[in-house]
Order: structure tokens, then sequence, then C-alpha cells
């Protein structure tokens, strides 16, 4: 059987390759196709740079103002263009090719970054120019995650695809740990500086995995359809449809109210445990965070793969925010080093498990504007 050829949902429960049983839907039988395989591990070189200069980014700005605000709004600057621009971008992404459009957000971020580095190099360096550099990073990287997102799941067949997302998830949440882990060294030895260029070097394995693979085209949007009635079918086919509805809102409200946490680990470190935020430390605290959340992603797509996704969902925002409770209650790093993994677990298997559901249920042609959203 060819790697790429898809395997009939009802037609079995395994399938071998070579001398393996494969369970469908495992990490394991996603990554038994080679374009896959190959952007995944693109990705995930630069992921890991990535979670390399998005971490210490926090501890930087904490380090330059020793301001709780500022590093808000380098966190916003980071993220916030994907709450105004990803609907965009999941526009552009069933618009045009996503090779091409990743490509282009990919090569944006490099540049920026080196631009960064350059700023850093200051031994007193412009803050309001940080945060607007950081913003077009994260304008690149708005326009450039629905590409991603609607990319990497038409690599494999239908019953890989819960396997896939997985995947996708693990290989975020490792890259926090690596990533981390390697800033925090780099950052407590030579600055901020060499941090930013490691990541502006990691994303040419991105570009590279690109490149080298063939990949099946999505369905155009009917020409006839202008951009404006394109932006707003996402918003309808939401609306319209309760499964997307009901897993927007419960990531909406789960983001909103319980995830700032991310943010502003820095200050958390430095107020509530003691630890510098330029420090090895910082880098360990982080990163088993990461690991937890990697953990987390992988039971989805491992001891979890023949659970219903939806029904997993429910225990795991119980214990998510149980945990959540004991972690902004600790005071001592023994503690926080104990507890951070197992919230990084419990958050992940929540968002790993809503997106399998969306991933599975959406249109390949409606894919980018409602991973966008």
């Amino acid at each position: 059987m060819s790697t790429q050829e898809p395997v009939p949902e009802n037609a079995t429960d395994a399938f071998v390759d070579g001398d393996r049983t494969l369970v469908r839907g495992t990490a394991q039988a996603a990554l038994r196709h080679r374009s896959f395989r190959i952007v995944w591990s693109g990705m995930f070189v630069s992921n890991i740079g990535t979670w390399m200069q998005n971490v210490l980014l926090g501890a930087y700005g904490f380090t330059l103002t020793h301001s709780e605000t500022y590093v808000a709004v380098l966190f916003f600057a980071q993220l916030g263009p994907l709450l105004v621009l990803s609907t965009v971008g999941g526009v552009l992404a069933d618009i045009f090719d996503r090779r091409r459009l990743l490509l282009v957000c990919q090569f944006q971020q490099l540049v920026f970054s080196i631009v960064l580095a350059w700023i850093a190099t200051s031994s007193h360096p412009d803050e309001t120019l940080i945060v607007l550099c950081v913003l077009v990073i994260g304008v690149g990287n708005a326009l450039g995650a629905p590409a991603l997102n609607s990319l990497l799941p038409t690599l494999v067949p239908k019953p890989d695809l819960a396997g896939a997302v997985a995947l996708q998830s693990v290989q975020m949440n490792l890259s926090r740990v690596v990533g981390p882990a390697m800033g925090a060294v780099i950052y407590a030895a030579a600055g901020a500086a060499p941090v930013f260029v490691i990541n502006a070097g990691t994303y040419l394995f991105a570009m590279v995995a690109l490149l080298a693979v063939q990949y099946p085209r999505h369905s155009t949007v009917p020409p006839g359809e202008g951009v404006m009635q394109r932006f707003v079918e996402g918003f309808q086919v939401a609306r319209r449809d309760p499964l997307i509805r009901r897993v927007l809102v419960t990531l909406v409200v789960l983001s909103f109210f319980s995830l700032a946490f991310v943010g502003l680990m820095p200050v958390i470190a430095a107020e509530n445990l003691g630890i510098e935020p330029r420090s090895v430390e910082y880098g360990v605290f982080y990163a088993v965070f990461g690991l937890g959340a990697a953990i987390g992603a992988i039971s989805v797509g491992t001891w979890f793969a023949a659970f219903s996704k939806a029904r997993l969902v429910r225990p795991a925002l119980v214990a998510f925010g149980l945990v959540l409770v004991v972690f902004a209650l600790v005071r001592s790093p023994a503690g926080a080093l104990v507890i951070a993994p197992i919230l990084g677990y419990a958050y992940f298997v929540v968002i790993t498990s809503l997106s399998t559901v969306l991933q599975e249920h959406v249109d390949d042609a409606m894919r980018g504007r409602v991973m966008a959203l």
C-alpha cells in the first residue's frame, strides 16, 4: 500500500507497516507519512527557536524595566495580532497556495528577528522599538498560523488525522521544553541578542522542509465570491454549526479567563517564587511546564487514541481548573516545579482534544478560515 493512500475508516482498525501493526489515528501512524514527517520536523526546529525567543522576551522585558505592564504589553505584541489578523490569514490560506503563504510569513519573521537582535545589542535599547518589532513578528505569525494549521492535516489521510493533530501539539510543546532551556543558558551567559539571532536561523529549517515535500492542493474558493464574503463565511459556518460553535466558545472562555499566567511567567517566577528571570532556573521552570504540556498532547494521540475526544475534554477541564488553583497558591520553587508540569499536562489534553474534534469535523475548503477562528 502506498504511504499516501488513505485507508477507508470502516475497513480496518489497524494496518501493517513492515513487521508492525499500527493503529489508525495514533501519532505513530501519522509519522508513517513522509511529507507530514518532513514538514513536522522542520516546524519543530523552527518552533524551538520561536520559543527560545518568546519565553526570553518576557524575561528580557522584565529585566529591562521591572514592569509587569511592560511584560504584558510584550506578550500582547507577540500574540495580539492573532486576535485581529488570524481570520484574515484564514481567508488567505483558503485562497492562495498555503506553502507559498507560509514561506513568505516565515521569511518576514526571520528578517525581523534579526532586527530585534540588532536592537538588543544596544546597552540601552529603545523599549518602544522592541515592542514594535515584536508586533511585526506577531503579524507574520498571525497571517501564517492558519496556513500551517490547514496544511499539516492534509499531509495524512483522514483516519490518521487525530494522530497528526496530537503531533502538532507535541511539536509545539516539546519546543517549549527545549527552547526555554537552551535560551535560558544562552541568555544568562551572553544576553538576549544571540537568542534572537539563533531564532532567525531556525526559520530556515521550516522553509527548507516546506520546499522539500509534495502536498495536495486544497479546494479553491469559488471565483464569484468577494474577499469580504470569504472573510465573513468562516463566521457564518461557525454560527450555523453547533459543534464548531461549542468548541470555539470553550476555547475563548478558557483562553480569556485562565491562560493569562502563560504570558506573565517571568513575573510569577520573580514575585511568587523568587526565581530571577535572567537565569537557568527560569528556563528550567518554563521547560517543565512545556514538558507536561508535551506529554499531555502525546497522551491524546497514544494512550487516549481510542477515547472520544469530546468526552475527554470535560474531566481534563476540571483537572486543569483545580491544578491552576494550586499553582496560584504555590510560593516555593520546588513546589512550582512539581505543579507546573501537571498544569501543562491538563492544559494540553484540553487543547489537543478540542483541536482534534475541530480538525476532524471541518471541511478542507473552509479549514483555513475555521481554524483561524
